[in-house]
């Protein structure tokens, strides 16, 4: 295009020189100013420079053609015609670069429909996706929840379940001890031999004796012992008694030692007020002389298998 007008401006230069150099310039032809008008005033358009240059170029080479023909002199039908046809070109120029630009607008607008079409749709099917996910996260977390509530119910029918197991065992507890004869209490008797004579020390034999007695009441949680002790005759009465309470007090003692709760103890001597034998023979006598330990419970435990110990 700057080839174009500094081609034209070239003809208008040779043309004004050979003007003046002929002397002055004749009367304008009024179809050549109107084209070189319209001419002018579309290749300032900006729309028609960038749009429609073919045309434009087109038509600058018409007005060339009727400036060259007003320049020979020759006949005002011709040049009248050459300016007529600049000026249709010029007016070409002017059409196509208003076609081109609405073209352009429309396309624009086309462009622009559809891409807010594609952003409606976009947008439409975002929220149809956000839709789907919270119904599906609604329906997980309802699953969730059932799930939950399924495995409480199962939990809860379980529990009722044993805890009417529970009840009827203890009603056939109830039922069979109700129907079983009375409990007789266990009775343990350690003989003399594990005290020295006239003493309330136990030997190294006793307390053995005595560490069997402490795991068998840790077998019976629910027994309670009851320590008696006993001697004959011999000897002054209220000795014989002190006697008797110091050796059940030294079987508790050690009883206690093993971990028995001193709560499921007592402890009481007799002296010789309780003879299971007579005193009148050293074997009744013998008989006499012994610690009883009695175990009270509702559930009779397993006797002790040891020496020394005599019902």
């Amino acid at each position: 295009m700057p080839y174009l007008h500094h081609t034209k401006f070239l003809i208008l230069a040779t043309t004004t020189a050979m003007l003046t150099a002929c002397g002055a310039l004749p009367e304008r032809n009024t179809w050549l100013v109107q084209a070189h008008s319209r001419y002018d005033a579309a290749r300032a358009d900006p729309q028609v420079s960038s749009l429609a240059g073919n045309e434009l170029n087109a038509a600058q080479a018409a007005i060339a053609r009727a400036d060259q023909a007003a320049q020979d002199r020759r006949g005002e039908a011709e040049i009248n015609h050459l300016a007529y046809l600049a000026t249709q070109r010029t007016t070409l120029a002017v059409d196509a670069a208003s076609g081109r630009a609405a073209d352009a607008r429309v396309s624009a607008a086309a462009a622009q429909r559809d891409q807010t079409r594609l952003a409606m749709r976009t947008s439409e099917a975002d929220e149809a996706q956000r839709k789907l996910d919270m119904a599906r996260q609604a329906n997980e977390r309802q699953g969730t929840a059932l799930a939950a509530a399924d495995a409480q119910s199962a939990r809860d029918s379980a529990a009722l379940q044993a805890r009417d197991a529970r009840v009827r065992a203890l009603e056939n507890e109830k039922a069979t001890l109700a129907a079983a004869p009375p409990v007789k209490p266990t009775v343990v008797t350690l003989g003399d031999t594990l005290f020295a004579t006239g003493k309330a020390r136990l030997g190294d034999g006793g307390t053995q004796q005595i560490d069997k007695l402490a795991a068998l009441l840790k077998r019976n949680l629910s027994s309670q012992a009851v320590v008696e002790g006993h001697t004959d005759d011999v000897g002054d009465p209220s000795a014989n008694q002190r006697l008797s309470q110091e050796r059940a007090n030294a079987v508790v003692a050690v009883l206690v030692a093993q971990g028995i709760s001193r709560d499921r103890l007592s402890a009481h001597g007799y002296g010789s007020t309780r003879p299971t034998a007579s005193n009148a023979t050293a074997a009744g006598r013998q008989m006499n002389r012994r610690v009883e330990v009695t175990f009270e419970s509702s559930e009779q435990p397993a006797r002790p298998d040891q020496a020394g110990m005599a019902r």
